[in-house]
């Protein structure tokens, strides 16, 4: 299939259009003009009629009567027996020679009336003449003119989708910049501010990649390294039972740490699929409830008492499941983690004109708000873990355009919250 040119497809329906328009504009122009001659010509005739009438009044009508009047184009003649009340106008073709006749009632009483005819061809053909003859020899330098206008105004339009493509067939993911709105028409700063957004996403999707392979080939090389010191320096000698049954069970620690982080490295693969999930229709009050639920049965191992909260009863909204499920079992998982026993975890929705706000709030120690939490193999405290969660959850977020963040309590109580802002809303009802 031939590609299609959006330059060629906007001047060809600008000519096209620009040219109906001269041809509106000279029929219009040809029928004013037709018109008007035609009055005129009526009138005088009209003028002729009324001027015989007043000549009837004074005496009888005789041929001599008409020759002031008459000419080559005008013939006059008394008729008699017609029906009419009021002076009316005829159009009629006789012979190849086109006329107006005017009918016009000399006395009622006894039906009788004058014909005027006039020859129009002189005219007719004057008309025709100058519309036509004028609109020839203005239509080819017309023509050209439109053409002209038309490829620079569509040049000038493509100018702006040239600078952007440019830029952009300049980039890779080693170089990324943003695209200047200031040189743009304000037509385009939408574009710009999609693509400016785009490359943004994608200059942190290229860094976060970049701390993930480095972090990943760290993390695994250390447990390696310490796997090959201890059973080359078991190696060297002949040891007891209880040696070899050590380092087998360092090796076997090391080994299951590293299944650990290599499941979770899994599991971005997998939280990049779930970004191309199909939407679910459901009520995200219903949900959250029943997910707070499941987490009590986590939680019960500390005694930690779960709540929920909404402002709203019921919220029915389209979303992808599986990523919103990744960002709500991170926080909420990170909050037992970190809450001591017998404390409280308050689970909450928020529903906004604009947003829908989903929080989580610990009792635990709270946040080193100066750390970015969200990279990589980031650990916080002294618990266990390989430092993936927050990155899963944040790349889930921005796979659903929302955001993520952590924050220490301003209640004057240890522990900190982790919110989830989701905007756009227009597909979201509350109830």
């Amino acid at each position: 299939m031939e590609a299609k040119s959006i330059y060629k497809q906007f001047y060809t329906k600008l000519i096209i259009a620009t040219s109906l328009f001269i041809i509106t504009l000279s029929f219009i122009f040809y029928e004013y003009t037709r018109s008007t001659v035609y009055e005129n010509i009526q009138e005088k005739m009209l003028k002729s009629a009324k001027e015989i009438y007043l000549i009837s009044l004074k005496k009888k009508l005789t041929k001599e009567n008409f020759e002031a009047i008459e000419h080559d184009d005008v013939t006059i003649e008394l008729v008699s027996n017609i029906s009419i009340k009021k002076y009316k106008f005829y159009r009629y073709k006789k012979n190849e020679t086109y006329y107006i006749k005017l009918i016009y009632p000399l006395d009622l009483n006894n039906k009788l009336f004058v014909q005027i005819n006039r020859n129009i061809n002189f005219e007719r053909d004057l008309v025709y003449s100058i519309i036509f003859k004028n609109l020839f020899i203005l239509a080819i330098p017309g023509f050209i003119l439109m053409l002209l206008y038309s490829l620079a105004v569509s040049k000038s339009l493509l100018k702006p989708i040239i600078q952007i493509n440019k830029k952009l067939s300049n980039m890779d993911e080693n170089s990324l910049t943003q695209i200047d709105k200031k040189d743009l028409p304000i037509e385009f700063h939408s574009l710009s501010n999609s693509i400016n957004s785009l490359t943004n996403r994608i200059e942190t999707y290229v860094k976060f990649k970049k701390e993930l392979f480095i972090g990943a080939a760290h993390e695994l090389k250390t447990p390696l390294a310490v796997m090959k010191l201890k059973n080359e320096v078991t190696l060297r000698k002949t040891r007891e039972v209880e040696d070899y049954e050590e380092t087998l069970k360092l090796t076997v620690k090391q080994i299951d740490d590293m299944n650990v982080m290599i499941s979770s490295i899994l599991d971005i693969g997998r939280a990049e699929g779930a970004q191309f999930e199909q939407t679910i229709d459901l009520d995200l009050v219903e949900y959250l409830k029943k997910k707070s639920n499941d987490y009590r049965m986590l939680s019960a191992q500390k005694n930690i008492i779960i709540t929920f909260f909404s402002n709203v009863n019921t919220l029915k909204t389209s979303i992808q499941v599986t990523l919103l499920n990744q960002i709500l079992q991170n926080f909420v998982q990170n909050a037992i983690k970190f809450t001591p026993e017998n404390k409280s975890i308050a689970i909450r929705l928020k529903k906004t004109k604009t947003k829908v706000v989903i929080t989580v709030t610990d009792e635990g120690a709270g946040i080193d708000e100066k750390m970015d939490l969200f990279a990589p193999f980031k650990r916080y405290g002294n618990q266990s873990g390989v430092g993936l969660g927050l990155f899963l959850a944040k790349n889930a977020a921005d796979a659903l355009r929302a955001k993520i963040s952590i924050k220490n309590r301003k209640d004057q109580k240890e522990g900190c919250i982790a919110k989830l802002v989701i905007n756009n809303t227009s597909n979201i009802m509350d109830i």
